[in-house]
């Protein structure tokens, strides 16, 4: 199993027996994620946003308007992405040990703007397939003026590490005799029925890809 080397940077310190440094696990977390929290330092402060990604390869790609200083800032620079999923309130017996089910990722890596246009072509398509596969080719993709307005970002995924927490509360031997309910609550995103535009064109349909819409 390939693994991201561990430096102290991506190192887990606390409850490092959840700590999952493969590339399967790190890539698994991201490419389910409908979107992460991008971290950076600018002007000596921290500033995070969140922002859609998708995956390619070993890089993660973001977009966002030419005017995102955000986006701007992130050439060159040192980059923190964080990724969590929720699977799970932990109602322990103890307030102190009631918690949360997740499946977490955090990656860092220098950013870098792409300028060739097929590359930047390439990593549209991966944010648009990223949300709902097959979309990119079911849709405008976007113009001239689209593109000179739109900046793109990649980031090598040069350290990351995953904790995962399963399982159910993880309560102190002298609280098991207690007379409080204990257990997990799951959590589960669904979706929807697609609803159409008001105005969409008469005679088109919800295509296939997007019908019965999940992720992971």
């Amino acid at each position: 199993m390939k693994t991201y080397p561990i430096s102290n940077r991506n190192r887990v310190k606390r409850i490092s027996n959840k700590s999952d440094y493969s590339k399967e696990t790190v890539h698994a977390i991201i490419d389910e994620a409908l979107f992460c929290h991008l971290g950076i330092i600018h002007d000596g402060k921290p500033v995070v946003i969140p922002t859609i990604h998708a995956r390619m390869g070993d890089h993660i790609v973001f977009h966002g308007s030419n005017a995102s200083r955000l986006l701007k800032i992130s050439n060159n620079n040192e980059i923190c992405v964080t990724i969590t999923l929720l699977d799970g309130l932990v109602m322990a017996r103890s307030l102190f040990n009631s918690s949360m089910n997740y499946r977490s990722a955090v990656i860092f890596g220098k950013g870098e703007i792409i300028k060739d246009h097929n590359e930047r072509m390439a990593a549209f398509k991966s944010i648009t397939d990223h949300i709902a596969p097959g979309r990119w080719d079911d849709a405008r993709q976007p113009n001239n003026s689209e593109l000179k307005q739109t900046s793109v970002v990649r980031m090598p995924i040069d350290e990351a590490s995953a904790k995962i927490s399963v399982g159910p509360p993880d309560d102190e031997d002298e609280d098991y005799a207690l007379d409080y309910w204990a257990g997990v609550i799951p959590i589960n995103q669904t979706y929807g029925e697609p609803e159409s535009d008001p105005i969409l064109q008469e005679g088109i349909t919800i295509p296939g890809y997007l019908k019965n819409y999940c992720r992971g």
